[in-house]
């Protein structure tokens, strides 16, 4: 295989809204960066892993990346189709062009540089990166995550995909579908489900705190004035008046409330589309976590059991930056490809190494890290160009 070596000061893993945001403040700082991307597209996750109903699911003031927000006429929560637009148009804004079906093989610190070792999927190449800075833009959504479950692979009957394959519930029609997870997706994908006239039940795993968009951007509202746990009580309050006790149907609350839950353990509060109204009304059933599957009877950890013939894992993701990153030299990431420090101190390791989106702080997070990062790159340039003029 050929092999090209090319040398640039920063390069940035990823192109989804973490590294094009980090692209465009070092552009604007004219700092000069390379964006690499596995897939053919910037934005793959929102592109082509998505399903078609998908909201951002806070208010669009909360979502816009740096240096540019949205048009005045964009709807309060902006859809799929709007975010991939206006993501298209961020890069072309700030100029920015990532390689496409660029595959991280490995990167590592060797005398004061990075060495990261690029498959070239379109031209069938290697390249090789040196670079003093590297940032880890692929996220914490980089591969989604399906639980091991006795009896799924190689005993179910039926057809099962993750949530970043489901499109919308057309072809579900009239069909026995289980999803497993109450997050966003799981939540959200349930009531879409219902909608298509599939028979839905849902596996909620733990406690979740479910909110509707208005309440968490109140919330989000009154955070920047009056302490989380007040604000806590407020929208605990307003969710009470909206939903009832939601105990009744089997979504039972964490014991701390939504924003000190989500900073304590990074986890959103759902927001809630139409799901909880079609689970009161009997249209959504929720059981428990799943014991073992054979054929397409599913048994739950309450005895209970169900004929099937779909399920849908919202599971979530996991980081892929173990794979690529041999030797964390920068001592920024553990085992699972995750910061070892908590939020705010996640973005910045040692040796030019950073982490972009690995925060749990959604899209605001994204901007923070990537302005951050920026203005750190430009003054360890700066001082170092003022100490080669002194030694001059």
């Amino acid at each position: 295989m050929e092999k090209e070596e090319i040398k640039i000061l920063v390069l940035i893993i990823g192109a989804g809204p973490a590294g094009l945001a980090t692209s465009a403040c070092l552009n604007r700082l004219n700092i000069p960066n390379i964006v690499v991307e596995r897939e053919d597209c910037s934005a793959s996750l929102w592109k082509r892993r998505s399903y078609d109903r998908l909201k951002l699911h806070l208010a669009k003031q909360f979502c816009q990346l740096p240096h540019m927000t949205f048009p005045p006429n964009t709807p309060t929560f902006v859809s799929k189709v709007g975010f991939i637009n206006y993501l298209e148009k961020y890069a072309t804004r700030f100029n920015i062009n990532p390689r496409y079906n660029r595959n991280v093989k490995s990167a590592y610190f060797k005398d004061g540089q990075w060495i990261v070792e690029v498959e070239n999927g379109t031209e069938m190449s290697r390249e090789v990166y040196s670079t003093r800075f590297v940032v880890a833009a692929t996220g914490e959504n980089s591969e989604g995550v399906i639980p091991e479950i006795p009896g799924l692979v190689g005993s179910f009957e039926g057809e099962y995909l993750h949530s970043s394959e489901y499109k919308n519930g057309e072809k579900f029609n009239g069909k026995d579908v289980l999803v497993v997870g109450c997050g966003n997706s799981g939540m959200e994908i349930a009531y879409d489900l219902s909608k298509n006239n599939a028979k839905v039940s849902i596996v909620v795993r733990s406690p979740v705190h479910v909110l509707t968009r208005w309440i968490v951007r109140i919330g989000m509202s009154l955070l920047r004035f009056f302490p989380v746990k007040l604000v806590d009580r407020w929208c605990l309050l307003l969710a009470e008046l909206k939903f009832g006790n939601t105990s009744r149907y089997g979504l039972l609350r964490p014991n701390k409330g939504p924003f000190i839950n989500k900073l304590i353990t990074g986890r959103s509060p759902t927001i809630d589309v139409g799901c909880v109204g079609q689970i009161k009304s009997g249209k959504i059933q929720v059981v428990p976590m799943i014991k073992r599957i054979e054929g397409k009877r599913v048994e739950f950890v309450n005895g209970n059991t169900k004929i099937v013939d779909s399920i849908v894992f919202a599971t979530g993701y996991k980081s892929s930056v173990s794979k690529w990153l041999k030797v964390d030299d920068g001592d920024l990431f553990n085992e699972n490809g995750m910061p070892k420090h908590e939020f705010p101190d996640h973005w910045k390791g040692k040796n030019g190494l950073y982490s972009v989106g690995f925060g749990r702080q959604g899209l605001a997070g994204i901007s923070k890290d990537a302005q951050n990062i920026a203005r750190d790159i430009v003054s360890v340039v700066c001082r170092r160009r003022m100490m080669n003029k002194l030694s001059c």
